[in-house]
């Protein structure tokens, strides 16, 4: 996952957004938000749920595991969702991209150790996300109502069906439940670890915590959705996808 000092940069420029948009009050914002009175109580659930219950144990499990321990667990779940990455790059037509990332998975499911380390970094083939919001959108499909889920955090019409995709593109999926489940708390936890400096900073510098996650996560998906290049409405160079996409993942 990110180094604490990306996360901090990320989540200042995230705020930066914010304020350049009016504190989320655009047109784009309120036209794009028709659900709000629902977002809003699923959004205080998730944050509740995440205080009281994930943050706590997420904090104990920092405490008790070495950096280079959680590092590993962070290489080992991104190596392993790394498929969905691969199949969204030949929907979205990218053989360079379908070359690269597979190159990547298998460097580092060999060289790596199943994924624990990440050798491919080094050797030219970095991290990448795609999924299938992104590859709708590429087909021309809109982002359309901005939603909430719960447990899942922020979402849209077109971004709903993405998690869907990489459970099933997930190796880890077909495994016994014995394996599975205990993977997936393992992975929430140590996702949400990486996170612990990112969320306080977020709380403590929004006015309006829905709103900032909201504004952030929709800059985020068109950066990513325009690899990067999105059409110029001035914000691009506040932008951090992959660090934007890491913070939002637990909201």
């Amino acid at each position: 996952m990110l180094k604490n000092h990306i996360q901090l940069k990320c989540l200042l420029s995230t705020l930066c957004i914010v304020l350049f948009t009016g504190c989320a009050s655009t047109s784009k914002t309120s036209n794009n938000d028709p659900h709000e009175s629902m977002n809003r109580k699923i959004y205080a659930f998730n944050d509740t749920l995440d205080k009281k219950f994930i943050e706590p144990v997420a904090e104990k499990y920092v405490a008790v595991t070495p950096v280079v321990v959680r590092k590993g667990v962070t290489n080992f779940f991104d190596n392993a969702s790394y498929l969905n990455t691969i199949t969204n790059d030949i929907l979205q037509g990218k053989p360079k991209d379908f070359f690269k990332d597979t190159g990547r998975f298998i460097v580092n499911s060999t060289l790596g150790i199943g994924g624990l380390f990440d050798p491919a970094t080094a050797l030219g083939m970095p991290l990448r996300k795609e999924d299938l919001g992104q590859t709708l959108g590429k087909w021309g499909a809109d982002e359309g109502a901005y939603l909430t889920l719960p447990f899942m955090g922020p979402s849209s019409y077109r971004d709903v069906s993405a998690p869907v995709m990489s459970v099933f593109t997930n190796p880890l999926t077909y495994l016994a439940a014995v394996v599975t489940v205990p993977a997936g708390v393992v992975r929430a936890i140590n996702s949400r670890a990486n996170l612990l400096e990112a969320s306080r900073l977020r709380d403590q510098a929004a006015l309006d915590p829905y709103a900032f996650v909201r504004e952030a996560w929709r800059q985020q998906r068109e950066y990513s959705l325009y690899d990067g290049n999105p059409p110029g409405d001035g914000f691009d160079d506040f932008i951090d996808g992959e660090g934007d996409a890491a913070i939002l993942r637990i909201y």
